[in-house]
């Protein structure tokens, strides 16, 4: 028995011993895997302490210790220490110092990216071509913006909400729109064309609802064969053609109807199957209008006249939808297919189409817009709102011109001219510099600076706003139609850009911070702090000047574009 006692006694303490020494290596294999990787534990913890406590303590496992950094004195946030460097939370160096950054995986690898500004430079591919594509704007999609209500049903131009929440038309941005389409067309491949009705060629299985007649004529008016309707104002089911076309949007279409006749787009959500009805119908009111998933667009009263429609449905729809609901998310394109189109009323049309683009069509709704709107006397494009620039600065009040406006509105129109040769889109940019030789004061954009350099106004404020950019696309414009008209007209236009690239070259570097950019020049004539430029307005005055660069080799615009882009890239100017 004592043997066995003994043997028994000895077995429970080496067991106790091995279970001691299991503990041991347990509790130092979690110590080392601590120290190797538990960093991102502890990551989270320091957040949590520094957000909370914001005290003195030493992490043994990590080597940090947690600081209070004191900010000019005013304020305290929570930083950490590490032998004889500072941490600082980038969320408050990016707030404080207008710094952006982002991690990244690329090559299989986590980087942080730091990036002194959010926008980028594009540099020119040659000398600017006055017949070619405008800037960058190939990469703009003016009608998506949020201050852009709609697309106009009648004119198939944008309506601005920019200052005004009822919508109105805002010249510069309809010249940006058509700038838009004419560069897209320059850049981007062939689109995709399907036709849906073509008298002459396709001839489709209409559904032709009880008392409606439908019939194929020839019309003298446009010398070929044409689709004629009609349906009775009770009728509900129209005259309609079934579809099921996906990725082609924009729909184009000739028409002649009476004052009753309409189409109906039915779109379908690929995923929910929910259903969409787009109107066009013949009516005065062309402001867009919108109930549940029913939108209107009036596109004028055109009775027995042909017109082109140009409509991009998915843009039209998502317009439409936004106007009573502003947080419902867009649906993409690929999401959406047409599954109905359907006439109502009288009239004829033809050549129907759905496309993946129409930059072209679009275009010339832009140029036969300023054509159509311009006050012949004034030669300008008037601006129907008021406009309130900054304090301290007199109210414009409807009727103002705009020098960016008239630039922008003269470049789309020498394009037109240029692309079609009709002699009506060069008169309407000729007649367009005449607000260029009249003082902001008498209605014109010209203001004087210093007594010395005449200066063309974006805004004809009072006092005078000397803004930068849009002085720089009038010129820009001045130089399209010297490029593009002939004889005296061409010396007109070259001499309000000579005019203009004079009080540029002596005024550019007035726009210099040392670190970027001012919008303006309040704070000569109003006597106030600098309004900065953001750096999309900085990247833009860096792109116009890569693009005067171009047309003129004096050597101020390319060192002062340098310079600018070098402020990007987080350089400053030199300090005493």
């Amino acid at each position: 028995m004592f043997g066995i006692d003994r043997l028994y006694m000895m077995m429970r303490l080496n067991f106790k011993t091995i279970l001691f020494i299991l503990i041991v290596a347990t509790l130092s294999s979690l110590l080392t895997s601590w120290n190797n990787c538990g960093n991102s534990l502890l990551f989270h913890a320091t957040d949590w302490r520094t957000k909370y406590q914001h005290k003195d303590r030493l992490s043994t496992e990590s080597g940090y210790q947690e600081i209070d950094c004191h900010i000019n004195g005013d304020y305290s946030i929570g930083c950490r220490k590490e032998g004889d460097e500072v941490y600082i939370p980038f969320s408050f160096i990016h707030k404080y110092f207008e710094i952006y950054g982002k991690l990244a995986t690329y090559d299989g690898l986590e980087r942080f990216e730091w990036l002194h500004s959010y926008s980028k430079i594009v540099s020119p591919k040659g000398k600017y071509d006055s017949r070619g594509v405008f800037m960058t704007f190939e990469n703009y999609n003016v009608e998506v913006r949020d201050r852009v209500k709609c697309i106009s049903g009648a004119d198939g131009v944008p309506i601005s909400t920019q200052w005004e929440s009822q919508g109105y038309y805002y010249p510069t941005q309809i010249a940006q729109f058509g700038l838009s389409h004419y560069s897209k067309n320059l850049t981007e491949p062939e689109p995709h064309r399907k036709i849906i009705e073509d008298s002459d060629k396709i001839k489709q299985n209409w559904n032709v609802s009880q008392g409606s007649l439908l019939d194929r004529v020839y019309d003298s008016q446009v010398n070929s064969h044409v689709l004629k309707f009609a349906t009775p104002q009770t009728s509900m089911s129209g005259i309609s053609l079934n579809l099921d076309h996906v990725l082609d949007f924009v729909l184009k279409w000739d028409f002649n109807v009476k004052n009753n006749g309409s189409v109906v787009v039915t779109l379908q959500s690929r995923e929910k199957k929910e259903m969409y009805y787009l109107y066009y119908y013949a009516t005065s009111n062309t402001i867009l209008y919108s109930r549940d998933n029913h939108i209107y667009y009036g596109i004028g009263q055109i009775s027995h006249q042909w017109r082109r429609l140009t409509r991009d449905l998915v843009v039209d729809l998502q317009k439409g939808l936004y106007l009573n609901d502003k947080s419902r998310k867009k649906i993409p394109r690929s999401k959406l297919k047409v599954i109905q189109i359907t006439l109502y009323g009288s009239g004829m049309i033809d050549n129907m189409t759905l496309s993946t683009s129409e930059h072209m069509e679009q275009f010339y709704d832009a140029a036969r817009w300023f054509v159509a709107n311009q006050n012949v006397t004034s030669g300008g494009w008037p601006n129907p709102v008021r406009r309130k620039v900054a304090p301290g600065m007199a109210i414009l009040e409807p009727g103002w011109h705009s020098s960016m406006g008239q630039g922008h509105a003269i470049s789309v129109l020498a394009r037109a001219y240029y692309h079609s040769g009709e002699a009506k889109y060069l008169q309407a940019a000729i007649r367009g510099l005449r607000p260029f030789r009249l003082s902001s004061a008498k209605g014109g954009v010209a203001a004087s600076f210093l007594g010395k350099y005449i200066w063309y106004e974006e805004y004809p404020t009072t006092p005078s706003s000397f803004i930068l950019n849009g002085f720089i696309y009038s010129l820009i414009g001045l130089y399209d139609l010297k490029s593009i008209a002939m004889g005296k007209d061409a010396e007109e236009a070259s001499r309000l850009l000579n005019q203009g690239m004079t009080s540029l070259k002596n005024m550019l570097t007035l726009f210099d911070t040392g670190s970027g950019t001012t919008y303006d020049l309040r704070h000569f004539t109003l006597k106030t702090a600098p309004n900065l430029a953001r750096w999309d307005y900085h990247s833009t005055h860096i792109n116009q000047l890569l693009l005067l660069h171009s047309i003129d080799n004096d050597p101020i615009f390319i060192t002062t574009a340098e310079r600018w882009i070098g402020y990007m890239n987080g350089k400053r100017a030199a300090h005493n």
